[in-house]
């Protein structure tokens, strides 16, 4: 059974940074994507990065581009996001995603999530 766990939420002021991790059990992801979602108060869950294992490519949302970067981690089973500048509009609760195949932003494709982690930036 695949299971994704994600760690490292909290609470942060305005411009402050956190690293999220996303650890991977049940199988081998070294083939596929992993990507990070996002869902606001009252808003429906949006892509935020993806990374795709084989190539090492990477793909952001706009608002999030030039702040946020997703890598992996040395064993094949960890994806971070490292979230720096922080803004009170990231605040969510923050998922962990995979898939089989190339790195996707459209959340219908991801076939495995995790229970996700809160994320607050506030002063």
């Amino acid at each position: 059974q695949v299971q994704l766990v994600e760690s490292g939420g909290g609470l942060v002021q305005p411009g402050d940074s956190l690293r999220l991790s996303c650890t991977a059990s049940g199988r081998t992801f070294s083939s596929d994507a992993m990507g990070w979602f996002r869902q606001a108060p009252a808003k429906g869950r949006e892509f935020v990065a993806t990374f795709e294992w084989i190539s090492g490519s990477t793909y952001y949302a706009d608002s999030v581009k030039g702040r946020f970067t997703i890598s992996r981690g040395n064993a094949k089973n960890t994806v971070y996001l490292q979230m720096n500048s922080l803004k009170p509009e990231d605040t969510a609760v923050y998922y962990c995603a995979a898939k089989r195949g190339r790195f996707a932003n459209a959340m219908a494709l991801y076939e495995y999530w995790g229970q996700g982690t809160q994320v607050t930036v506030s002063s």
